[in-house]
């Protein structure tokens, strides 16, 4: 492994030839990122198609629209001065022009009142409502600003009653589960009942597919908690959060949402402009190399590019310049900032205490790597989420689990076909490792595995010496090993 922590790149149909793909893998990328709001089922099928060859270790993650804005198409750019008046209103039907700016939200005008502060394009364009009349608000313009087509609305401190999925939504979420996607990035989820939406859909289908919550506003930053308990992980979407809340705010958001991501053993994305500047430049700014150390430093599982390899004049040279400044981040960050995961009562208490002590003796017996084998995937997310030093080496019975963990901090996940020797899957892990330069005949290595087979869970840890081990070969027993 390159880092330990993973990174997600944003992929176009626009580029995604297989070379430029295995470009992307080769210098640090782990998971792909298809934004639907860009793309049709035709663009789907290719980036799939080209990553799946590639490899099969590389997860795909697909972006829902959610309950979002957007104003209708113009005819041409529209300009506006501060002072301007301007009516809005919810009308997806008709074209946005000087006179009136229309919204894809029928119900837009209900949902407004006066003062309320309306922001289109990322805030490029920052409008005051001063009337409200039936079908339509006033408006005042707040800058200089030249308006296109389709841009995004944001409005502060709104509820916006939006339902969490649109049509285009489901279709693309049935298409996720027929071409076996990994992940499915919900956008704008406000509460626990948007990614049960989600998950509703996949439990009828019996897909195997996990739920990225995007966290994009005030509301779903206060209801985090029930959310984490319906999604596999979350997103911080600092975007759109960064229009929705107060930009200062978004530094101590970032840092409370991954420490509860930490603390419940989900996995965590930091996104948008990472390295924005590299969108048209071949050398990242200060700051953005900062802004990806302070994520490492926080404890993030993965990071994320999005315009930067989707349409950038570098994409791969950003890639390599994220590994490397996580690698450097990963190597500097303190011990005594680690966030501690608690216990919770119940019987998952045997997993997260030895998953604990294995992550603990890579410091206190010097183990190299710890390998686990998994029909789920939960011992080796546990591992990751007391962040260790030492690779996760996951031995995964399905390629589902194996691409799972690939948004998973540490974690090395291979896929080996089952058979009836679990010793043989220990000692296929080992020679692999050292076949990879990860350990040599004269490290400890930690072993977590169960003893009550498929979905009983991890009962028990092992700490050898990887000689040794291999030198004992057939009289080496462990709980789980069937008779030589």
């Amino acid at each position: 492994m390159l880092k330990q922590t993973k990174i997600v790149a944003t992929i176009s149909d626009q580029r995604c030839e297989v070379d430029f793909i295995h470009s992307l893998y080769k210098a640090g990328m782990n998971v792909i990122r298809i934004n639907s709001a860009h793309m049709g089922e035709e663009g789907f099928d290719k980036v799939i198609r080209n990553t799946r060859q590639v490899s099969d270790r590389i997860g795909v993650l697909m972006d829902t629209k959610g309950p979002e804005i957007r104003t209708t198409p113009a005819e041409q750019p529209v300009s506006f001065r501060t002072g301007d008046r301007v009516r809005v209103k919810g009308s997806p039907e008709e074209k946005t022009t000087r006179e009136c700016i229309c919204v894809s939200y029928l119900s837009f005008v209900d949902d407004m009142k006066i003062n309320d502060d309306m922001l289109i394009d990322d805030g490029e364009l920052d409008l005051k409502v001063v009337e409200k009349h039936p079908g339509y608000l006033v408006c005042e313009v707040q800058n200089d600003a030249t308006l296109g087509s389709r841009k995004s609305v944001n409005v502060p401190g709104v509820r916006i009653n939006l339902p969490s999925l649109t049509e285009k939504d489901r279709r693309n979420i049935l298409y996720s589960i027929t071409h076996k996607v990994d992940f499915i990035a919900h956008s704008f989820v406000r509460n626990k009942q948007d990614v049960l939406d989600i998950q509703r859909i996949l439990d009828e289908h019996r897909s195997p597919i996990k739920i990225i919550a995007k966290i994009e506003n005030q509301e779903g930053v206060d209801n985090i908690d029930e959310i984490l308990e319906a999604a596999y992980g979350i997103m911080i979407a600092r975007g759109d959060l960064g229009i929705e809340v107060p930009a200062e705010k978004i530094p101590g958001i970032q840092r409370i949402l991954i420490r509860k991501c930490v603390e419940m053993k989900k996995p965590v994305i930091v996104a948008t402009q990472m390295l924005h500047s590299m969108i048209t430049n071949p050398r990242p700014t200060r700051a953005e190399v900062t802004d990806i150390a302070n994520a490492i430093y926080y404890r993030t599982d993965a990071l994320m590019l999005s315009g930067e390899t989707a349409y950038g004049k570098y994409p791969v040279e950003a890639v390599q310049t994220m590994t490397k400044v996580i690698s450097e981040s990963e190597k500097t960050k303190l011990t005594a900032n680690d966030i501690r995961v608690p216990f919770v009562g119940n019987d998952v208490d045997v997993t997260s205490f030895l998953a604990k002590q294995a992550v603990k003796s890579s410091s206190k017996l010097h183990v190299k790597a710890i390998i686990t084998d998994s029909y789920t995937g939960r011992t080796a997310r546990y591992l990751a989420a007391f962040r260790g030093t030492s690779t996760v080496y996951a031995i995964c019975y399905s390629e589902d689990v194996m691409r799972m963990l690939s948004l998973s901090y540490g974690v090395w996940a291979v896929f080996q076909p089952r058979n009836d020797s679990r010793r043989d899957y220990f000692y296929n892990a080992l020679n692999e490792l050292i076949q990879g330069g990860h350990i040599t005949r004269n490290n400890m290595v930690a072993y977590l595995s169960g003893s009550f087979g498929e979905g009983g869970g991890t009962s028990f840890l092992e700490i050898n010496n990887v000689g040794k081990v291999l030198d004992a070969a057939g009289k080496y027993s462990l709980p789980t090993f069937s008779e030589p």
